[in-house]
């Protein structure tokens, strides 16, 4: 089997509108992480596979992305750039949460890594 979506992110300049308008429009009921600025967890009994909706950043206003799993973000990210994608955001941990990285493919995608707990 190859590597998972384990997660997305539909990030726009206000991440309380977000929230809003899934919830209106879908239905999806979400939560606001602690120490994260409007950014809202939605559980996959709501959505297929969880995600989030919520604010993005100065550099990434708004995007859709997806997440997969992968047993190690740097390796993969070598193998992105040797392919001609390119790292948008390196490694990076999130303590006690998440450990992620991004990057676009040839096309110009933004897409998301995520490090396995243990690599399989």
């Amino acid at each position: 089997m190859g590597n998972p979506i384990v997660h997305w992110e539909l990030m726009g300049p206000d991440g309380d509108a977000m929230a809003g308008f899934y919830k209106d429009v879908f239905g999806w009921e979400s939560e606001g992480v602690p120490g994260f600025d409007q950014y809202y967890m939605v559980p996959g009994d709501h959505a297929g596979i969880g995600g989030a909706v919520g604010k993005g950043s100065a550099e990434m206003p708004a995007y859709l992305t997806m997440y997969i799993e992968v047993p190690s973000i740097d390796d993969h990210l070598a193998k992105i750039e040797a392919a001609g994608g390119a790292t948008m955001v390196p490694r990076t941990v999130v303590p006690d949460t998440v450990v992620f990285g991004m990057f676009s493919d040839p096309a110009g995608n933004i897409v998301g890594l995520v490090e396995a707990d243990e690599p399989g």
